[in-house]
């Protein structure tokens, strides 16, 4: 496995910080380094909100990314702010329900998900963001399955009622 660095973006509330808190705690149950940065502006819910994650199984020196390997923009600015980041051969995760941009770089994958669109065929539009774990996953196998739904039952170890909502919006993600 390579060292994987991440930054997931949006607004706040669209679950940009769970997402990579996810991936973390999956990280650590499978063994391997992680880091885990949150940013987020003062307004929490509507306001902007990303993190950096860096999942790898060397030892991690900096939680900062200058330039990720994967980018998830689950709005425009955030698309906006990072496309221009990411490395030549990356990958670019989009929330197309929420952002209409495309993206104009050759030299990346470009992968437009209606998260959202799946998440209220669910019955949640909350689950949104785990549909878009499930599409990174089907691109890119970060973590098994098992400890990505391991990470994700640890983030909501206080609320058992909404696993089984998340574990299927994450198989729906990967099957978009």
């Amino acid at each position: 496995m390579k060292c994987y660095k991440m930054i997931f973006a949006g607004f706040g509330g669209q679950g940009v910080l769970s997402m990579g808190m996810t991936y973390a705690y999956g990280a650590m149950d499978e063994n391997k380094e992680a880091t885990f940065m949150p940013s987020y502006g003062p307004e929490m819910r509507g306001g902007t909100a990303n993190c950096h994650v860096i999942v790898s199984t060397t030892e991690v020196a900096s939680p900062l990314i200058g330039r990720p390997d994967i980018l998830v923009a689950m709005n425009r600015p955030s698309l906006d702010k990072f496309q221009d980041k990411v490395k030549s051969g990356g990958y670019i995760f989009i929330n197309s329900d929420v952002c209409d941009m495309k993206v104009e770089r050759d030299d990346v994958t470009v992968i437009y998900a209606s998260v959202l669109t799946k998440a209220v065929e669910l019955g949640n539009a909350k689950v949104a963001n785990t549909v878009m774990l499930g599409v990174i996953q089907k691109h890119i196998e970060i973590l098994t399955d098992e400890n990505v739904l391991k990470g994700l039952d640890h983030l909501l170890e206080s609320k058992p009622k909404l696993h089984e909502i998340n574990h299927t919006a994450y198989f729906a993600g990967k099957e978009l």
